[in-house]
């Protein structure tokens, strides 16, 4: 992938929404602009969990005024990322479109360990140096999620549906705080911690990290008000929390340190922050200044420089799945060859395309790690599924319907290839695994795929043919099969080779 000066990180988190633009040089990357704005998407989520038009309004009013800010950049030098509240919301799909839209780029949804991951990655280049290892709890607005790393490799992660603003909505709506909602706050948050606790209690790490706005915030009011140094200790917690008590409200208390744009959550976030201290025995936590958007960007500065995790985690998936890498590498190079054939004039990102097809051929066969009657289904159950670092959960969507597609009937693939882009990846994959399906290292014949709108035809040396005659019938299935879905496949023997190679062993 090409590297870019100027690279932008798009964070669209539960309450707040974050753009931040940065200078590459070399392995570092230096801040230009950022810009933030509390949006409180999870605030907009009804009890049936669609997300409702009024705060579907303002996200998209915050996009369209990042968009001026970001327009011109190269669509691959700027990633936006979707979180807890797009991962939950019902209408969460429609209302992408419409963001990226008014944003101008498009926008990623990432699982909670994939958000843990970026976390981690932001908030350890912003460390000194150390291979200590270290506890990162995020409070976001509507997850919060926790990792242990050493070094730039995060060991554990995980994701929990709980964060500041919808803890605040749910026991302080009207921002009245007793100790009755408070302890009924601190024990829900326990109940949630308490499935992590064993992996993620003191003696696992040697030391605790704060990241992002909650815990920002509180390290800040705790320091303001002589109740702390900077970093957040149990001691400081109990004197905030003795203070509120006592104020009975969040809207009428006057504190240095708070933010009028945090009173609506900071209640949510110190039961959960409390709960942290208590459930996983910590003692001291210090503030980090990196959060989710700097790990963004260093994610899409390594794309740039070929650490892309993405090829990491599909590695580790074909050896955890004992893949047979000759047979995956023969597929790979025969539907990258007959994609190429028919992408020539295509309105769609081929590079990208190109690249997803290539990681689809390498996991193809995972599934057969649990069964081979239907293997291929077993195959995209996983890859839909797993945590996948790297990839967004619309790739691995996309990339679990081209690995659907790739065997057996083609009914289940009725309204999943309605679109080049989605058929012609599926299609190359498809015939690439069909030619080698005796799973032999030999030359495929020389054919060549050509694609016009629901017409597909493929060309072959006809002598090679009539010496195949197993393959020859299972074209001849294609044929039916494609035709189930509207499209016209035609195989068309030549009497002489084709002069397009597609593919070698």
């Amino acid at each position: 992938m090409q590297g870019y000066s100027t690279i932008a990180a798009v964070d669209l988190g539960s309450n707040s929404f974050r753009l931040q633009v940065a200078k590459v040089f070399e392995d570092r990357i230096y801040p230009l602009d950022s810009l933030s704005e509390k949006v409180r998407l999870a605030g907009g989520l009804t009890a049936d969990k669609f997300l409702d038009e009024l705060s579907q309004e303002r996200a998209l009013e915050c996009l369209r005024r990042f968009a001026e800010r970001i327009r011109g950049l190269n669509r691959h030098a700027v990633r936006a990322v979707g979180t807890n509240t797009l991962r939950v919301a019902k209408n969460a799909a429609q209302f992408v479109r419409r963001a990226e839209w008014a944003l101008g780029f498009p926008i990623e949804v990432v699982a909670g360990r994939e958000e843990a991951r970026l976390i981690y990655l932001g908030v350890v280049h912003s460390l000194p140096p150390s291979n200590a290892r270290r506890l990162v709890a995020d409070i976001g607005g509507g997850s919060t999620e926790f990792i242990i790393g050493s070094g730039l490799n995060a060991r554990k992660l995980e994701s929990l549906y709980m964060g500041c603003v919808g803890h605040s909505l749910r026991y302080f709506p009207t921002g009245k705080v007793t100790k009755s909602n408070l302890a009924k706050a601190e024990l829900a948050a326990r109940g949630e911690l308490e499935v992590i606790a064993a992996e993620f209690a003191a003696g696992t790490w040697q030391q605790a990290i704060g990241s992002s706005g909650t815990a920002r915030a509180l390290a800040e009011i705790l320091h303001l008000n002589g109740w702390g140094d900077g970093d957040i200790t149990p001691k400081g917690l109990d004197q905030l929390r003795t203070f509120l008590l006592k104020a009975g409200d969040i809207n009428t208390v006057s504190l240095p340190g708070l933010r009028p744009d945090r009173v609506p959550v900071l209640l949510g976030g110190l039961a959960i922050m409390i709960a942290i201290f208590a459930e996983l025995r910590v003692k001291r936590m210090t503030i980090a200044t990196g959060a989710m958007r700097e790990g963004i960007l260093y994610d899409l500065m390594g794309r740039f420089h070929h650490r892309d995790m993405r090829d990491g985690t599909v590695q580790q998936f074909m050896q955890r799945y004992h893949v047979d890498n000759a047979q995956a590498a023969r597929v790979e190079r025969l539907a990258r060859d007959l994609f190429a054939q028919v992408t020539g004039e295509a309105e769609f990102d081929v590079a990208d395309h190109s690249q997803m097809l290539a990681w689809a051929a390498r996991l193809h066969e995972v599934g057969l790690a649990i069964a081979h009657s239907g293997f291929h289904k077993h195959s995209a159950y996983i890859i839909r599924n797993a945590d996948m670092p790297g990839f967004s959960r619309m790739e691995q969507d996309q990339l679990s319907r081209i690995v659907l597609g790739h065997r057996g009937g083609l009914r289940k693939m009725q309204g999943l290839l309605d679109t080049p882009d989605r058929l012609l990846p599926t299609l190359a994959l498809r015939l690439a695994a069909l030619f080698y399906r005796a799973r032999a290292a030999v030359r495929p014949p020389a054919m060549q795929l050509t694609a016009a709108g629901n017409r597909v035809e493929i060309a072959l040396d006809a002598s090679w043919l009539a010496q195949h005659p197993l393959t020859a019938a299972a074209l001849d299935n294609e044929v039916v099969e494609w035709k189930g879905l509207g499209i016209r496949l035609t195989v068309a023997p030549t009497p002489v080779r084709v002069p397009v190679a597609a593919g070698s062993a």
